[in-house]
């Protein structure tokens, strides 16, 4: 019998507090602190007591996914941002100076600001929408723009640190159901944030609900992107709204459409509970499917062994292993970002410690500006040593599973670190890509430069 639990969030004001933290030094405790005034910092009960092993901390994975280290601000950063502290200088110039490293941080990676942000009539901007590819359009629900706890390394983490500039959302005047309607090529709709199953039930059936409409016959399947079965299970199982969510589900499913809940797990000890099994398990018995994914993430799942774990684990409730991914460069991604290579050979390590039913993982992956790049194999080429790579997913659908060659880079992690193989001067894709961004003209606050080897895009 799984009892209901009270959900009590924890923020940077209660790093003193968290009685489990009182096993850490004070130094470590400062650093903490010091480091969430630049990424945003929540946990909540549930994580610290049901999935921290404190007696392994700071070093324990979920306490690495939850709690900010030191490390994750360059030296020069969190001597400035550490000096401002204890100094005591006012409040106002310590989050200015918190917003001036934020920015260093490319904080919108991949054309978020700029190629993604899709127009309605050629001339407005749909507000809380990206659309990158043919088929897909993301939608950030306004009312789920945080979530029940934050990972340190989120790549969305500019979305919750108050600055309007960073942040997607849509507005209240359902203008994305609109660019849905225009727009009959999409297919899949992925609620994204944040969580939005942070949501109250109320707010889930207002986005979800329109979609199951005769004008929306085009949208195929609705996918929900969530963390939520990993940081709070308890939505599915225990909390009043419970089983109302799981109705909505069912509702959907029976609608026609395909209901997908993308699970992110960075690891199995999230799924290792009593009652995130039983939150997998309700879910599943609505006919909704459960995909996992999660990037490759150093200092917390860089291990074949915990990925192969994890996704047997997962196979075995019923859930789909979908994508593992590469750290994305942004935030602190010196920290956890994992060379290309090594992401590579724990991939193919894990992969070939699973059965078939496994094997649905795509990986590893790049989610960059031109599209979802992988990294097929490291090789040879007429003598010459290469990263073999190819699209799953890209803004031009032609590029997709066509291989490309990238000369061979120990230090490469991520796709502009890469230079194209065998004496050419671009990648094939380079000059449409570059016509793409040139024609994407989408007012933005903030351009940021993405470069390709001998390309600037």
């Amino acid at each position: 019998m799984i009892e209901p639990r009270n959900m009590k969030f924890y923020g940077q004001r209660d790093i003193d507090t968290i009685p489990q933290l009182q096993k850490l030094t004070e130094e470590e405790r400062f650093a903490t602190k010091v480091v969430s005034h630049v990424f945003p910092f929540r946990t909540n009960n549930y994580v610290v007591e049901e999935l921290i092993d404190w007696d392994k901390a700071p070093f324990d994975p979920m306490y690495q996914l939850t709690f900010m280290q030191k490390d994750m601000l360059s030296e020069e950063h969190f001597n400035l941002l550490a000096d401002a502290i204890k100094r005591n200088k006012p409040q106002q110039d310590i989050k200015q100076l918190a917003n001036d490293i934020r920015f260093e941080l490319n904080p919108h990676p991949a054309g978020q600001l700029t190629a993604n942000v899709p127009l309605m009539d050629d001339e407005e901007i749909v507000p809380g929408v990206q659309h990158k590819y043919k088929e897909t359009c993301l939608v950030f629900p306004s009312s789920g723009q945080t979530c029940h706890s934050y990972c340190t390394f989120c790549f969305r983490w500019a979305q919750f640190v108050g600055l309007n500039d960073l942040k997607f959302a849509t507005d209240e005047s359902n203008r994305f159901q609109d660019y849905l309607k225009q727009n009959k090529q999409i297919t899949d709709v992925l609620f994204t944030g944040g969580d939005p199953m942070v949501m109250s039930l109320k707010k889930l059936e207002t986005y979800l609900e329109p979609l199951l409409q005769p004008e929306f016959e085009h949208i195929q399947n609705i996918r929900i992107g969530t963390k939520s079965i990993s940081y709070w299970p308890f939505k599915y199982v225990t909390d009043p709204e419970a089983d109302g969510v799981l109705r909505l589900f069912e509702k959907i499913v029976n609608s026609g459409k395909h209901l997908a809940i993308m699970g992110h797990f960075n690891h199995w000890v999230e799924i290792s509970t009593d009652v995130s099994k039983e939150a997998i398990r309700r879910i599943r018995s609505t006919g909704a499917q459960i995909r996992t994914q999660s990037p490759l993430i150093k200092n917390i799942n860089d291990d074949s062994k915990v990925w192969s774990k994890m996704w047997n684990e997962q196979v075995k409730l019923g859930a789909i292993p979908y994508y593992m991914f590469i750290e994305r460069d942004t935030g602190p991604k010196d920290y956890f970002a994992v060379p290309l290579e090594r992401a590579y050979n724990i991939f193919r390590d894990a992969y070939s410690n699973v059965s078939g039913l496994a094997r649905s993982v795509r990986g590893p992956s790049m989610s960059a500006t031109p599209g979802k790049v992988r990294v097929d194999g490291i090789t040879s080429v007429y003598g010459e040593k290469v990263f073999a790579l190819n699209f799953l997913q890209a803004r031009n659908p032609e590029w997709v599973r066509r291989p490309f060659f990238a000369k061979y880079d120990p230090n490469a992690i991520w796709l502009d670190d890469l230079k194209p193989a065998f004496g050419e001067e671009k990648f094939f894709f380079t000059d449409e890509l570059n016509q793409m961004l040139e024609e994407k003209e989408v007012p933005a606050k903030i351009v940021r430069e993405t470069k390709y080897g001998h390309m600037t895009a």
